[in-house]
């Protein structure tokens, strides 16, 4: 079945783009609760998931061997823009482990903020690992690599023991097998397994309700979740969609974004989850479906509906700034 367009780019008084994709919400006890376009298609939720992928940090100890709170957890699930205070959390985690860049395998990149790479530069400098979106994550499973005992060599392979601790959260959390016939490298060089777009959104209930979970880990999904939405620069960085709406509702909203325009998010108060993706994998309609979503759950607070609404319906600008169209959701969201 063809998604239907789910976000129009206008220019002027003409829809000059359209993105089309699905969106999937569900309870934590499986119930569907609103579901658009083809949510049982598989996708790779890439880097959506990372709050589920650091379970392992919490729940085999690492995480307060090392002393880590809402800072460094936020960070181990984020997909950060590599400015200063990213790389220097990154740093002190790694050496809370006895680690350093060196023993990171997502590799480098320059970093996705405009400034920091500006400053980066002048300063003659070159990008490393630490600036990859992912070193948090990557810290993450490091830190958990050494307080298991598990040799940390490789760890970013199918079939290392670290990889094998992440597959069976996100098996268990989603309730969708995560097998070789449909996995694939992510950015960062660990595995990524497409699995029906509902099972995220049945997993981020589960996360923000702990139902469903032993209590372990259910402490742990809320500890995850409660540090990203109190910490949300870590978890993105300055300009960032995710930033910006998980500060429309402190403590309410948690959002996270993924590669290729999948988002996931979950609303506490309301026990849901939420999955979609963009099918053209445009970051920008990704953003614009999931701030319309969110306005839609939590329409019974106008004010912060109207925020989001608002979110949702970004300027097209010109070179020099002007206002020359927008992005906005079509009535299938709204």
């Amino acid at each position: 079945m063809a998604n239907p367009v789910l976000v129009e780019v206008t220019r002027g008084a003409m829809v000059e783009s359209a993105h089309r994709g699905a969106v999937s919400v569900f309870d934590a006890d499986g119930k569907s609760v609103w579901e658009i376009g083809d949510t049982e298609r598989p996708v790779f939720p890439r880097s959506a998931v990372k709050a589920i992928q650091a379970l392992p940090l919490v729940e085999s100890g690492a995480a307060d061997a090392y002393g880590f709170g809402d800072r460094e957890l936020a960070l181990a699930c984020a997909s950060h823009s590599g400015e200063p205070a990213h790389v220097e959390l990154a740093t002190a985690m790694l050496a809370k482990a006895g680690l350093d860049k060196t023993a990171l395998e997502c590799g480098a990149h320059w970093p996705s903020s405009h400034g920091a790479t500006i400053a980066l530069a002048r300063a003659g400098g070159a990008p490393n690992a630490l600036h990859n979106n992912c070193s948090g994550k990557h810290a993450g499973f490091l830190c958990t690599c050494v307080h298991s005992g598990i040799a940390h060599g490789g760890y970013v392979k199918a079939g290392h023991a670290l990889q094998e601790m992440v597959r069976d959260a996100m098996e268990s959390v989603t309730g969708a097998a995560h097998d070789v016939d449909h996995c694939g490298t992510d950015g960062c060089s660990i595995p990524t397994y497409a699995v029906p777009l509902k099972s995220f959104a049945l997993g981020f209930a589960r996360m923000a309700t702990g139902r469903g979970f032993a209590p372990e880990r259910a402490k742990a999904a809320k500890r995850l979740l409660s540090a990203c939405m109190a910490e949300p620069f870590l978890v993105a960085g300055t300009g960032k969609a995710d930033l910006a709406l998980m500060q429309a509702a402190p403590g309410r909203i948690f959002v996270k974004t993924g590669a290729e325009g999948v988002y996931c998010a979950a609303l506490p108060e309301l026990g849901l989850g939420i999955a979609l993706k963009c099918d053209d994998g445009a970051g920008r309609g990704g953003e614009v479906m999931i701030a319309a979503v969110l306005a839609k759950l939590l329409r019974s607070d106008e004010a912060l509906a109207a925020k989001l609404t608002g979110l949702a319906r970004p300027p097209v600008e010109s070179r020099i700034g002007a206002k020359v169209g927008s992005l906005r959701p079509t009535s299938v969201l709204t």
